[in-house]
């Protein structure tokens, strides 16, 4: 798909014209045993079940399977992976000051257009040798995924170019939300959405409520598609992800759509039944 030999285009202008993060196109398997990339997968797995489970309850639960594993162990695994228990917690410490976090708004808020509100979120994507880091954009009204990026790392930079995407495709929101991971309280990130006027609101920590469509799409994504295939490359998790977020969103009808795609809600289509009825 990408052609590595110098030449023109450049590797970045190539990935530009993909829609490829260069973080994916540079993607290598991580020097991780099996072993650690195993359980990687289950605490993953089991995470999406039980969101509040922190590093001791998920020892203990594998402990219960009969896994020899301590909390240790589980910890460092978590944080590899960007994630921590969400439940309400004390805030035992202060933010850098250049990573300001900003209230939530959505809490009674009637969302009944699209474009009123985006949200993003990131989520680890297991793989047989190693693992990559996905980040979506969403428009909450419709479920619309309308950006994606891979990458190898938690720096921010995926995370802008999917926001900057969303922006040229798609116009501008009135309020953006996420939660407060140091990807989304850079200035990178927020600078962006304050060149383009757009309200910023975060998720109160531990909050699992707060972005919950999201976490639906992560659960869905995952239990319907990525846990079903094996991917040995970035490419090949990139072109996978490609057609199925085609899917989800031209497709795929939601019982919380009243059975329209995500698509069909933000464009404003009609129900394809609507006639019939």
């Amino acid at each position: 798909m990408i052609e590595p030999e110098p030449h023109e285009p450049s590797i970045s202008r190539q990935c530009q014209l993909l829609d490829v993060s260069r973080s994916s196109f540079y993607y290598e398997p991580q020097p991780i045993d099996p072993e650690e990339l195993e359980l990687m997968r289950l605490i993953d797995e089991q995470y999406l079940k039980t969101p509040f489970y922190g590093s001791r309850s998920m020892a203990l639960h594998f402990r219960r399977q009969g896994r020899r594993v301590n909390r240790k162990r589980i910890q460092r695994l978590m944080r590899l992976m960007g994630i921590e228990a969400l439940y309400p917690k004390p805030h035992t410490s202060r933010p850098h000051p250049e990573h300001r976090i900003y209230p939530y708004l959505l809490r009674e808020l009637a969302i009944d257009q699209a474009n009123h509100v985006w949200a993003a979120d990131i989520t680890y994507v297991p793989m047989p040798r190693g693992y990559m880091y996905l980040v979506a954009v969403m428009d909450w009204f419709s479920r619309k995924v309308l950006s994606w990026r891979l990458s190898n790392t938690l720096e921010s930079d995926f995370c802008v170019e999917a926001l900057q995407e969303a922006l040229h495709r798609y116009g501008r929101p009135e309020i953006f939300n996420t939660d407060q991971g140091a990807q989304f309280t850079s200035t990178a990130f927020t600078q962006v959405l304050k060149d383009h006027n757009i309200t910023i609101s975060m998720d109160g920590r531990g909050r699992c409520q707060d972005n919950i469509f999201i976490e639906r799409l992560w659960w869905t994504i995952k239990h319907y598609y990525l846990y079903l295939h094996a991917f040995y490359s970035g490419a090949e998790l990139h072109h996978g992800l490609n057609d199925w977020i085609g899917f989800y969103n031209e497709e795929r009808g939601h019982s919380s759509l009243d059975g329209r795609t995500p698509d069909e809600v933000y464009y404003g289509r009609p129900h394809p039944f609507a006639e019939a009825a």
